[in-house]
């Protein structure tokens, strides 16, 4: 072999041993590399994760600073309109259409701005003629005969002295025939006037004084009977339980009487909240959920119990044979009644407008923009409230003035919604709104119908005061027990009855009532027995 063939031979060895070399680094180099992609995925899906629940966390502590932090009043209070859904043909505002909205918004600030202003300064009463004058007389000193009484200023303070106790004796004379033999049907006395509650010395005023303290004023029953221990009177608990529990019975008839009033009427509201109740398996207390019914109409209430549940059977089984308009908030339960012949579901705005004032934090131009234009809803509320409007002329300026704010605002919320952050309040808020709108936007359909369901939350709050104070319910039947007397309070807090007079004629006479069925105990709920009364 020449030397040129050993050199070139030499070269191609050279060259293979650095061509393995170089193909032993790149496939280092390629591990290395696939091994710093995968870290460096893996960190980035970490730190995503870490983003998102600091966005998370961060909306929670902006959503709890306003709450606890700042005032909890919301601020922001600032086609063929007969559909029962609101359609659209395209997702721009049309010119046309803009026109009647700028016509809408600008009668509703004008009206608004000229509205008079009256402002009331608060005025002292005087304390009322009927209450018992105890007269103490001061003398100014250094008084003799020189001095004349030329008049006197009297100065009326409002004095308090705590309740009494008192014993009511039923005195029943017997009489006898004046004769020498006398037997068992000789003797007459009079028949012993019905009471409340059978074998039991507790008359129907005590009664009703344990059954508002509790239901009322919201003093455990433990409380009330260390009152009556101060006064002298020492009672059982398992007595006072025990009267409870048999005037529940007593008044049950007369709840059910309330209920049939209630749903035969064609406009109600429904809302639920929270009771807790004692569960004797899991030896504590429970969530248990108690549901209000209101007739719009008639300004009846009731509250309706069963076993605690929230479950969707329950409003099935509750409005079963409803027919008419039925508003709530947006509880899924209630989508059965959707699609069901000769019912109308609507909506509530008061829980929608929330949902924007939560999101302020969040995004302040777009919330303050949806809560504008439910606040220009609430506006002509305003302006049918002040003219007196009727139902069939509020309904006339509903559609006139709400209906193009309606449209536009729909609109508004497709065109916002992928602005917003997956997953935020505000993104919430629109999603809610939207899903809601086809029935919020039918109170215009009536003008009996109500913007909101805050009429029915009113009714809601004797009950959250109620669980701060008395914690719980022992049972079930106490739950059950508790519904009715918040229903017949209901009832006489609408009509604006006196319920103590109200509960002490009623536990009276409701067992006639009880043992007569000719009688209608309709005649014994507050609203009739209050036009009953003031006849007499």
């Amino acid at each position: 072999m020449s030397d040129q063939d050993k050199l070139i031979e030499a070269l191609l060895q050279e060259r293979d041993e650095l061509y393995q070399e170089l193909s032993r680094l790149r496939e280092n180099d390629k591990g290395a590399l696939g091994k710093a992609e995968k870290k460096n995925e893996r960190y980035e899906a970490k730190i995503k994760v870490q983003d998102e629940e600091i966005k998370k966390l961060t909306d929670h502590l902006a959503w709890y600073r306003r709450k606890f932090w700042k005032s909890s009043s919301e601020r922001f209070i600032p086609q063929d309109p007969n559909q029962r859904k609101i359609d659209f043909e395209g997702l721009d505002v049309l010119p046309q259409e803009k026109e009647i909205i700028e016509k809408a918004e600008k009668e509703i600030t004008s009206y608004q701005r000229t509205k008079p202003q009256v402002k009331s300064k608060p005025i002292r009463q005087p304390l009322p003629e009927h209450l018992r004058r105890e007269s103490e007389v001061i003398e100014p000193e250094g008084i003799d005969e020189n001095w004349i009484c030329i008049g006197q200023e009297i100065t009326e303070v409002l004095e308090h002295k705590p309740g009494e106790l008192y014993v009511r004796q039923i005195i029943r004379p017997k009489y006898a025939l004046k004769k020498e033999t006398q037997d068992q049907a000789n003797v007459k006395i009079a028949k012993l006037p019905m009471l409340p509650l059978p074998r039991s010395n507790a008359g129907a005023s005590l009664l009703a004084d344990l059954i508002l303290s509790k239901y009322l004023y919201h003093i455990p029953f433990h409380r009330k009977i260390d009152m009556y221990k101060q006064a002298g009177v020492h009672i059982p608990a398992s007595t006072i339980n025990g009267w409870f529990s048999q005037s529940g019975d007593l008044l049950k008839a007369l709840y059910y009487r309330l209920r049939e009033l209630v749903l035969e009427t064609d406009y109600i509201q429904v809302d639920e909240s929270t009771i807790p109740v004692i569960n004797n398996k899991k030896k504590r207390a429970v969530k248990a959920y108690i549901w209000v019914v209101r007739s719009v109409m008639k300004n009846l209430v009731f509250f309706h119990y069963d076993k605690g549940s929230r479950a969707q059977k329950v409003v099935v089984e509750l409005l079963h044979n409803y027919t008419g308009a039925v508003q709530t908030d947006g509880y899924e339960a209630y989508s059965i009644y959707e699609n069901k012949k000769d019912v109308l579901l609507l909506g509530c705005w008061a829980h929608s407008r929330r949902k924007f004032t939560e999101s302020i934090k969040e995004d302040k131009e777009g919330a303050e923009y949806a809560l504008k234009q439910i606040g220009m809803l609430y506006k002509v509320e305003d302006m049918a409230k002040d003219k007196d409007l009727d139902a069939e002329q509020r309904a006339e300026l509903r559609q006139r003035l709400a209906y193009p704010i309606l449209c536009a605002f729909e609109k508004w919320i497709v065109n916002y919604y992928p602005k917003t952050i997956p997953g935020g309040r505000m993104n919430k808020a629109l999603s809610y709104t939207y899903n809601q709108f086809h029935k919020l936007s039918r109170y215009h359909l009536d003008g009996r119908y109500q913007l909101d369901n805050n009429l029915v939350e009113n009714e809601i709050r004797a009950l959250a005061i109620g669980r701060k104070n008395f914690m719980f319910c022992g049972n079930h039947d106490a739950a059950e027990n508790a519904a009715i007397m918040y229903s017949l309070f209901g009832c006489c807090k609408a009509s604006d009855v006196n319920p103590k007079e109200w509960f002490t004629d009623v536990l009276t006479r409701i067992p006639q009532y009880n043992n007569d069925y000719s009688m209608d105990l309709a005649d014994l709920l507050p609203h009739n027995w209050k036009v009953s009364n003031s006849v007499q």
